[in-house]
């Protein structure tokens, strides 16, 4: 082996090591995570520089996570193998969020509430809105994306969120969306939009468990900060 190689297999070992006795990333910056992500894509070659292109040309970590196959690949040094590599990581982050769900598919609190939205949300480029019918034991019946938006803006269709609620004969709904690209704070918007589905719902029978917003890694709890109350039943 030259000293190159000797080099590229010093420097693998150590960022091994810093994340075995981290258990995470603490320490790491972000073409660091790159790079030890790469290594397995990649089992010779030094992969510092294509992590640092990888950031050059989308941004910043989360632009390359959230990155499609086929623009991954338009990095040079990225081939097929690397592009699936890095593509499996914001899925399966959404796995983790529905694993976590303390009983499958039944959303008996906040902490399940968010977690099974950002199982469904996190990492998407694109704002949607999905509303999630539960029965009265509060296990998933259904979920449905009512409308897919710009980076910017998302509609909230009453009569699309009306009829699925119906459908499947819910007790409650639970509402979600993202903001792919800002904080996970509501407009007047969301609020406006959120106050208006709850008013015809209750006007059913059928309660707003919550309304959740998911942005990057946060998320916002609408019955959490007080926007709007379940227990709120006026017609």
């Amino acid at each position: 082996m030259n000293g190159n190689g000797e080099i590229h297999q010093g420097h693998r070992a150590n960022l091994r090591d810093r994340f075995m006795e981290e258990r995470g990333f603490k320490s790491f910056k972000p073409h660091e995570i790159l790079e030890l992500l790469l290594f397995y894509a990649n089992p010779r070659g030094d992969t510092n520089p294509i992590a640092h292109r990888l950031i050059d040309e989308f941004g910043s970590l989360k632009g390359v996570l959230e990155a499609r196959p086929e623009q991954l690949m338009s990095v040079h040094g990225i081939g097929p193998q690397a592009a699936t590599l890095i593509g499996m990581v914001v899925p399966l982050t959404r796995v983790w969020f529905e694993s976590a769900l303390e009983v499958p598919n039944r959303i008996g609190n906040s902490r399940d509430a968010e977690n099974y939205c950002m199982s469904i949300l996190a990492g998407e480029r694109t704002e949607r809105f999905y509303v999630i019918s539960l029965n009265a034991q509060c296990y998933v019946v259904g979920r449905r994306m009512i409308s897919e938006g710009s980076l910017s803006e998302v509609s909230a269709y009453p009569r699309m969120v009306m009829e699925t609620a119906l459908n499947y004969n819910a007790h409650s709904v639970l509402l979600c969306h993202n903001h792919p690209g800002g904080t996970c704070a509501p407009s007047a918007e969301d609020l406006a939009s959120t106050l208006q589905l709850q008013h015809l719902l209750n006007g059913v029978g059928i309660l707003v468990l919550d309304h959740i917003i998911v942005a990057g890694s946060r998320t916002y709890s609408m019955i959490q900060h007080g926007d709007i109350d379940y227990r709120n039943k006026g017609r």
